[in-house]
């Protein structure tokens, strides 16, 4: 289990700062219809497989859904038409994404009112405790090892405004399973002279994408940093070997590299891995 060790949240939360009102929807939406996609058991493996923001080809989709080439077509031609994936030709394969990170987020809050899948294999715990410890949310770091690498970002104050603790109690907007509002996160100018150190130019992230946001871990009730940020470091951390996709969708495993580098470079200690 991944934890921080010299990494101590302070035990005061930080204030809520400019914290939006709900925004009313300007438009009744068709949840039946998006449910209903979601709904099917080979679709939803499908979507599932999808939610560390990858694209994969077909034939991929259909072994991990454990359905044949045709019916998994159908399926996906499905997602599609309802706007939940998309599609691009790559040669003679077709590769398929989630549209978007408000899929993912979806599927991240339906899965806590979900009945949890009996484990019935030794296999399949492995994979469980494996997602637990560290997983993509999208394009970005969640699980033990999200919200450890989080908490290093706020002691080294590299980030600063809250203490990334999840308090129910206290919450106003913020809900496991979802992007947060309640917090304000700011990048400081020794955190940006930190992660330019990194390779990562805060004044280059995507211009159309909110730069620091943070999901509710659903599984650890601490912030994950998200976002165009949270998304660059991520991105970064591959390229780097620091950290490496597990065997099962979306499970993520810090390297000894990343371990080593971590600590040099942000002064960040994972231990337990």
């Amino acid at each position: 289990m991944p934890n921080a060790s010299h990494v101590h949240p302070p035990s005061t939360p930080g204030a809520a700062e400019s914290a939006s009102p709900v925004e009313p929807l300007k438009q009744q939406t068709d949840i039946a219809r998006a449910a209903a996609l979601i709904a099917d058991p080979s679709r939803a493996r499908m979507l599932k497989c999808l939610a560390d923001g990858r694209a994969l080809p077909a034939n991929a989709l259909a072994g991990e859904a454990g359905i044949g080439a045709a019916t998994a077509s159908a399926h996906l031609a499905k997602l599609v038409e309802g706007e939940l994936l998309t599609v691009e030709q790559r040669g003679r394969h077709r590769f398929y994404r989630l549209a978007g990170p408000d899929v993912c987020a979806a599927l991240e809050c339906l899965a806590l009112i979900a009945p949890p899948l009996a484990i019935t294999s030794l296999k399949q715990s492995n994979r469980a405790l494996a997602l637990h410890r560290g997983r993509s949310c999208y394009d970005h770091l969640a699980g033990q090892l999200g919200v450890a690498l989080m908490a290093g970002l706020l002691e080294r104050r590299v980030l600063t405004g809250h203490d990334g603790i999840h308090r129910p109690d206290q919450a106003v907007r913020d809900r496991p399973a979802s992007y947060g509002h309640d917090a304000q996160y700011r990048l400081t100018p020794s955190g940006r002279t930190a992660l330019a150190g990194l390779g990562i130019d805060a004044d280059r992230l995507p211009p159309r994408r909110r730069a620091i946001r943070y999901c509710v871990d659903w599984s650890e009730h601490q912030h994950h940093l998200a976002g165009g940020l949270g998304a660059a470091l991520t991105a970064r951390l591959f390229e780097m070997g620091w950290v490496r996709w597990g065997r099962s969708p979306r499970v993520v495993h810090l390297t000894d590299a990343g371990a080593q580098g971590l600590e040099r470079s942000l002064g960040i200690v994972i231990t337990d891995r």
